[in-house]
């Protein structure tokens, strides 16, 4: 039995935009290149419209299709298991201690933080909503149960209002979650989540903090300094610790910055 983590970018997705380039395509050909209407207006206007919309989905869905191939668990590149296992690589937790990975989606990084530490538990929530229906609580399980991770717990949670105490855990992390979040302000996102992190606890949470999603991120990691955080670092994952920076831009990953520190 083999986990199963998915991909980011979803198959149905691909396919979906493949289906709507190929329906303009035969639009195309039959409105705008066919003798089925007559020369005039309307024909060129339906010749230019279905054009270009040829054209568009193809190149989306040949950035998409390599997108996947890119993200795939299987595949060659493996860059999820690249930013996978290199945010859990920051994550230590005390033996019997616990560590909550906020948006687990299939559970990715819950299992790898838990792999590296086998003496503590690993929560992983999630709202495994309708954008992401290929994830679910029970593939996390079945994905932990595949690698062996007996020290996993998955449960629904909401990383707006996080269900837990304040000072509950050991460690907590996360990847790629907040910005898929609507906010006008992520930063009080990232404070809910260190919100419930213990005095001494260590955290480790990787996204797209560019300036448009984040703000000042460079103000904040100052922010935490004066609150008491200590080792608090933004590291650039885009130069060629997680991915190049070219694969960044024409992924639309630029900005993406694992937050780290202790409490």
């Amino acid at each position: 039995m083999k986990p199963d983590y998915k991909n980011w970018m979803p198959k149905g997705m691909v396919l979906g935009f493949l289906c709507g380039a190929v329906i303009c395509l035969i639009l195309f050909l039959i409105f705008g290149l066919s003798p089925v209407l007559p020369q005039g207006i309307p024909k060129t206007i339906l010749f230019i419209v279905f054009l270009l919309l040829t054209v568009v989905l193809t190149g989306v869905t040949i950035w998409m299709y390599l997108m996947y191939r890119a993200f795939s668990y299987n595949g060659k590149r493996q860059m999820s298991r690249t930013i996978i296992e290199g945010t859990a690589a920051y994550i230590t937790i005390p033996k019997g201690g616990k560590g909550l990975d906020v948006g687990c989606g299939s559970g990715a990084l819950t299992i790898a933080a838990a792999k590296r530490n086998p003496d503590a538990q690993i929560i992983g929530i999630d709202r495994w909503g309708k954008e992401y229906a290929s994830f679910s609580k029970a593939l996390c399980e079945s994905n932990a149960k595949a690698e062996n991770a007996a020290n996993v717990q998955f449960q629904p949670g909401n990383a707006l209002k996080l269900d837990f105490p304040d000072e509950s855990f050991e460690a907590v992390m996360s990847n790629y979650v907040y910005h898929n979040i609507p906010s006008n302000d992520r930063q009080a996102i990232l404070l809910e989540t260190l919100r419930v992190l213990k005095k001494g606890g260590s955290f480790a949470m990787h996204d797209i903090m560019s300036q448009s999603k984040y703000g000042d991120m460079q103000s904040f990691v100052k922010k935490l300094k004066s609150m008491g955080y200590e080792r608090v670092e933004l590291i650039d994952t885009t130069d060629g610790k997680f991915m190049s920076p070219f694969e960044a831009k024409w992924m639309a990953l630029s900005g993406s910055a694992i937050l780290v520190g202790r409490k």
